[in-house]
């Protein structure tokens, strides 16, 4: 006669549980810190003096009227990607 150790379903579950937890929480770490690092880059770039320079220079372009933006072959739905031309695409 053999003798089989079949694991009761509640540990079985629980083991599962608990596995699905830690996959879940290092993800969720992950994420957070790509979003901690976004949000500290977007900070830095907003609170030097460049960035300030750019966020004024926004402030101005959008004061212009639609016929002063078309002087300068600028669309008022492309005022921020003109600004931010040279870190985004370079």
């Amino acid at each position: 006669m053999t003798y089989q150790n079949i694991p009761d379903p509640a540990q079985v579950l629980n083991r599962e549980i608990n596995m699905t937890r830690n996959v879940v929480e290092r993800v969720s770490k992950f994420f957070s810190a790509v979003g901690h690092a976004l949000a500290s880059v977007g900070h830095a770039l907003m609170t030097n003096s460049t960035g300030q320079q750019r966020m004024n220079r926004i402030a101005y372009l959008q004061s212009k009227t639609d016929a002063e933006l078309a002087e300068l072959n600028i669309k008022r739905d492309d005022i921020v990607h003109y600004v931010f031309k040279d870190l985004y695409y370079v």
